[in-house]
């Protein structure tokens, strides 16, 4: 029996991490996915996964404490032996994220610290600890933001650390090459999620201001990302290195 690849990614129970792991496994992988604090949400998308005829996982982590991550690996060690059958895995997708909209003069130090804690300090370690996990011909994909190329006020915290995990990215594809391993951003634009508290999708007027902004004339859905990301974790992307691929219809351009 042939083993499929498997991939790992963190905050997948909900949002762009769901259609992720979804997207993944149509595209013939099994996922293990991460949730923060819903278990029942986790579940329903391993169920999901399930019922295309693909292995998958949930696992508790919470990305914001880097002090957990030891446990997560013990977790995850057991959980590739007996859900996979497997002692590795082959690709990370570094999702887990939250957003927050505050200006410069307002933004607090633990604000600033959750965004760095999440956004770029988690990737780093995650990534440094999964190294022992990571088949070689693998993959990371690091998932930044619009915000890096275009700004929009009240975003300098998130976006200054998703810039970081973009640096980072392009370091880790040259440490990982001898290994095979390719490293990408993806970079999405304004999504219809309830990430940063649903704006973009429960406000009509933001969702139409950032419509008209956007070449393509709206604003996007997570399966515009979901099935780039996918895309990412297969070989017709084996060549594929060191890109930020921004995935945002055109917005503002």
């Amino acid at each position: 029996m042939v083993q499929n690849k498997i991939v790992l990614v963190t905050g997948g129970s909900r949002g762009l991490g769901k259609n992720m792991a979804i997207s993944l496994a149509k595209k013939g992988l099994d996922v293990i996915l991460t949730y923060k604090s819903s278990k029942t949400s986790a579940l329903a998308v391993v169920k999901e996964i399930e019922v295309l005829g693909n292995k998958a996982a949930a696992l508790q982590l919470n990305v914001d404490d880097n002090k957990k991550f030891d446990s997560f690996f013990m977790s995850l060690n057991a959980t590739l032996k007996d859900v996979f059958n497997a002692d590795k895995l082959d690709f990370l997708v570094n999702n887990a994220g939250i957003g927050i909209n505050e200006s410069l003069k307002n933004t607090t130090e633990d604000q600033f610290n959750e965004m760095v804690n999440i956004h770029f300090k988690a990737p780093f370690f995650l990534t440094q600890k999964i190294l022992p996990y990571l088949n070689n011909e693998g993959g990371i994909v690091n998932v930044s933001t619009g915000l890096t190329r275009f700004t929009l006020p009240g975003y300098a915290a998130y976006a200054a650390s998703k810039g970081a995990v973009e640096i980072l990215s392009l370091y880790l594809a040259k440490e990982l090459g001898e290994n095979k391993i390719r490293v990408n951003t993806v970079a999405p634009g304004a999504i219809e999620t309830d990430f940063g508290g649903g704006a973009v999708r429960d406000n009509k007027n933001l969702n139409d201001f950032i419509g008209s902004q956007t070449a393509l004339g709206r604003v996007g859905i997570a399966s515009d990302i979901g099935s780039v990301v996918a895309f990412l974790c297969t070989d017709d992307a084996k060549w594929i290195n060191a890109q930020r691929i921004e995935v945002s219809g055109g917005q503002m351009i």
